[in-house]
C-alpha cells in the first residue's frame, strides 16, 4: 500500500484538455432562415468576426456592377520544327516522305512536256469545300457585384455572384429582391467594405422592370417619392426615418410604462369635439343616393327656411371667431365676435323651437339624415382624446394614449397633415407645473434614447440631411427649458426687429411666425409659455384666480414650431358650465363629461404631443409629410 501511495505521489498531475474556442456565430432570424444584415455589418467589428461562416442573407440591390474573369493565357504547344539554309534558302528540316509530296507537281509538269505516258494528263479544277461563318465566341466569364439592404441598417452587404449561378442580366438592376447562401469573406481590396458574401447558390431572384421602376432614378427628391408611397421604404433616407420613428414610438411606451402610466385606447369616432373646431371629418355611411324622392322633397322643402338662413349665418361667424383665435387680432374684436356668435345661436335655437311646433312641419334634413345613418346623431374623426382620457384619469390615476387623430384642414402648411400621430397624457391630483415637468421628462427622454439606439441612423442623417440634427438633441438634454409666461413672450416679441409678422396685441394668439422667433432666434432652444388668455383656449381650461389667464401651456421647439400643448383641466362644475354656454357649446352633448364634475372630483391635468412633428425635430427635415408612412393631406390620399 505504501509503495502505491508512492508511486501516486510522484506520478505527475493530469492536465485538463484545452476548451475548444468559442466559434463566433450569428443566428438567423426566428421567423425565416435568413440573417439579418444589421446582427452582421452592426458588429463592433464590423462582421470580422464572423468570415468563414456560411449564411443566408436576403435583400433589395442598391447598386451593382459586373466584372469580367481574366481569361488564363493559352497553354503553350509542341515546339515548331527546325529550320537550315540550303544555297543562301531558308529550309524547314522535313521528312524524305514529306519532301517528296512537296515535289509531285514539279514532277508531273516535266512528264507533260517530255510526253511522258501513252495518255494525256487530265486537268481539273476542284472548288474546296465552303467553310461555315464563324459563330461568336462566347463572352468571357464574369462576376456580378451586387450591394444589397434589407432595411435592417444603412450599411449594405456586398455579394459576389458568379455568372454560373444566375444571369448579370436578372442581378444588375436595382431594386431586384435575391435571397443568397454563401460564405463570409474579408475584403482585401481597400474600400468601405471590409467583409463581403460570395455566393454559392441563389434561392430566389424578384427580377425588377427597369424602364418602369420608380427607383431606377438616382436621388429622387423626397417630395417626388410621395407619388410612389409603396417604394420609398426602400431609400436610405425614407429607412432611416422609420428607424428612428420605430425608436421614439418605443421610447414612448417606455417612458410612460416606467413611470407608471396605463394605456388607454380613446375612440377614433366620437361625438364630442374636444377643440371647439370646426375642421373634422363627419363619419357618414348612407350616402346621397340612397335618400328615396319622398326624402328628396323633404330636403328641398326645407332649404330656405329662416332657421337655416339663421344657422348659416352662425357657421360663417364661427369661421370669423376661428380665424381671430389663430391671427393677432386684439381681444376686444375676440370677445365681441364670441358674444354675437352666442346671440346668433340662441336665435337660431329659438326659431328651430317654435317651427317644431308647427302641425305638419316637415322633418329637417339633418334629422332625417342621422335617424338612418348608421349613429343615430352627429359623428367625426376624433380630433383629441383629451376628454375621453379624464374619465380614465380619474378611477385610474395617470392614464395616456398613442394613436392617429384627425382634422379636415385645407391650410397648406409643412407642420400639418389630415393624420397625424398624437400622444395625450392625462394625470389625475396634478396641477399645471406637475404636467409641465412630465412634459419636460418625456421630451428630454424621447432625445436621449434617439442618440443611445440610433447611433448609425443619426449620422447617416446628419450626413444626407442635417448637419446639427445630433448637436440639436444633445443641446436638448444639456440645458434646461426656458419657461416664461404669455405676457412675458409677448414682451420679448416686442422687442423683436420692426416686423409686421412680429406684431402683436396682449390676448392675442401667437402665430408661427411668433414662435419660430421665440426657439429659433430669442431663446434658441426648446421654449414653454404658460398661463394664456382664457379666450385663446379650449373651454375646459381651468382659469386661474386672475379672473384674465388660463392654466395652459405650449411648447415650441426650433425648425418645428409649437409640437406641445397642455392644460389643467376645468374641475368646478359651475365654472365649467358658465364657459361651456359663453363658447356656445352644446351641454347636452357633454353631460357624460359634466358628470365627472359631480361625482367626485378632482383636479386633473394633461397634454398633447404632436408625434410626427418630434420626429420632425429629431431629422432636421421641414415637411411632416416626410416622416408620416403614409400621408394624408388635402387632395393627397394615394395608397
Amino acid at each position: 500500500m505504501a509503495s502505491d501511495e508512492a508511486a501516486l505521489a510522484t506520478s505527475p498531475t493530469p492536465v485538463p484538455a484545452p476548451a475548444p474556442a468559442a466559434v463566433d456565430v450569428v443566428a438567423p432570424s426566428k421567423y425565416s432562415s435568413r440573417v439579418v444584415l444589421r446582427t452582421v455589418l452592426e458588429r463592433s467589428d464590423g462582421g470580422l468576426g464572423l468570415v468563414g461562416e456560411r449564411l443566408v442573407v436576403g435583400g433589395w440591390v442598391k447598386s451593382s456592377k459586373e466584372e469580367r474573369k481574366e481569361v488564363p493565357a493559352p497553354v503553350p504547344g509542341p515546339a515548331p520544327p527546325a529550320q537550315f539554309k540550303v544555297g543562301g534558302a531558308e529550309h524547314k528540316d522535313v521528312s524524305c516522305v514529306e519532301l517528296f509530296q512537296t515535289r509531285i507537281p514539279l514532277f508531273k509538269s516535266i512528264m507533260k512536256v517530255f510526253g511522258g505516258g501513252s495518255h494525256p494528263i487530265r486537268h481539273r479544277i476542284e472548288a474546296g469545300p465552303t467553310k461555315p461563318e464563324p459563330s461568336p465566341p462566347p463572352p468571357p466569364p464574369s462576376i456580378t457585384f451586387l450591394q444589397i439592404n434589407d432595411g435592417s441598417c444603412v450599411a449594405s452587404l456586398l455579394v459576389e455572384v458568379d455568372d454560373s449561378l444566375a444571369s448579370p442580366s436578372l442581378l444588375l438592376p436595382t431594386g431586384t429582391c435575391v435571397l443568397v447562401e454563401g460564405t463570409l469573406t474579408r475584403q482585401e481590396t481597400p474600400g468601405k467594405h471590409t467583409i463581403g458574401l460570395t455566393a454559392e447558390k441563389i434561392l430566389h431572384i424578384g427580377t425588377v422592370d427597369h424602364d418602369s421602376y420608380v427607383l431606377s432614378r438616382k436621388r429622387l427628391p423626397l417630395d417626388a417619392l410621395r407619388n410612389s408611397l409603396q417604394f420609398r421604404p426602400r431609400t436610405t433616407t425614407v429607412a432611416s426615418i422609420m428607424h428612428i420613428r420605430n425608436a421614439l414610438t418605443f421610447a414612448t411606451h417606455t417612458f410612460f410604462h416606467d413611470n407608471g402610466f396605463l394605456h388607454v385606447q380613446v375612440p377614433i369616432i366620437t361625438s364630442t369635439d374636444a377643440e371647439g373646431s370646426s375642421q373634422k371629418f363627419h363619419v357618414v355611411v348612407l350616402s346621397r343616393k340612397t335618400v328615396s324622392q319622398k326624402d328628396q322633397t323633404v330636403m328641398k322643402e326645407s332649404t330656405g327656411a329662416s332657421v337655416e338662413a339663421i344657422k348659416a349665418a352662425a357657421r360663417e361667424k364661427s369661421k370669423l371667431v376661428e380665424e381671430l383665435r389663430r391671427t393677432d387680432s386684439n381681444k376686444e374684436a375676440l370677445v365681441a365676435a364670441l358674444q354675437d356668435l352666442k346671440k346668433t345661436d340662441e336665435l337660431a335655437s329659438h326659431v328651430e323651437a317654435k317651427e317644431k311646433l308647427k302641425p305638419g312641419a316637415p322633418m329637417k334634413a339633418e334629422e332625417m339624415k342621422f335617424s338612418e345613418d348608421f349613429f343615430p346623431r352627429e359623428t367625426y374623426l376624433t380630433v383629441s382624446g383629451r376628454l375621453h382620457l379624464e374619465s380614465y384619469a380619474c378611477a385610474l390615476g395617470q392614464v395616456y394614449s398613442f394613436g392617429p387623430r384627425f382634422r379636415a384642414d385645407r391650410t397648406e402648411s409643412h407642420k400639418l397633415a389630415a393624420e397625424m400621430g398624437m400622444v395625450e397624457v392625462e394625470i389625475a391630483f396634478s396641477e399645471l407645473e406637475d404636467v409641465m415637468e412630465c412634459a419636460d421628462n418625456f421630451f428630454k427622454f424621447s432625445c436621449k434614447w434617439i442618440l443611445d439606439n440610433c447611433a448609425e441612423d443619426m449620422k447617416f442623417i446628419a450626413k444626407r440631411i442635417d448637419k446639427a440634427s445630433m448637436d440639436r438633441l444633445q443641446s436638448v438634454l444639456s440645458k434646461p427649458f426656458v419657461k416664461i409666461t404669455y405676457r412675458e413672450a409677448v414682451e420679448a416679441l416686442k422687442k423683436a426687429p420692426d416686423n409686421k409678422e412680429m406684431k402683436i396685441e396682449g390676448g392675442a394668439a401667437l402665430t408661427a411666425e411668433h414662435l419660430s422667433h421665440l426657439a429659433d432666434e430669442t431663446y434658441k432652444g426648446p421654449v414653454i409659455v404658460y398661463n394664456y388668455p382664457k379666450e385663446a383656449v379650449p373651454f375646459y381650461v381651468r382659469q386661474n384666480d386672475d379672473g384674465e389667464t388660463a392654466a395652459a401651456f405650449e411648447m415650441f421647439l426650433p425648425k418645428v414650431g409649437k409640437f406641445l400643448t397642455g392644460s389643467q383641466s376645468e374641475e368646478r362644475i359651475d365654472l365649467l358650465s358658465k364657459r361651456m354656454k359663453e363658447r356656445g357649446v352644446p351641454q347636452e352633448q357633454y353631460e357624460w363629461y359634466l358628470d365627472l364634475r359631480r361625482h367626485g372630483t378632482v383636479k386633473h391635468s394633461g397634454f398633447s404631443v404632436h408625434f410626427d412633428l418630434m420626429v420632425l425635430f429629431a431629422t432636421g427635415l421641414t415637411d411632416v409629410r416626410e416622416v408620416i408612412p403614409f400621408p394624408r393631406s388635402f387632395r393627397q390620399a394615394n395608397c
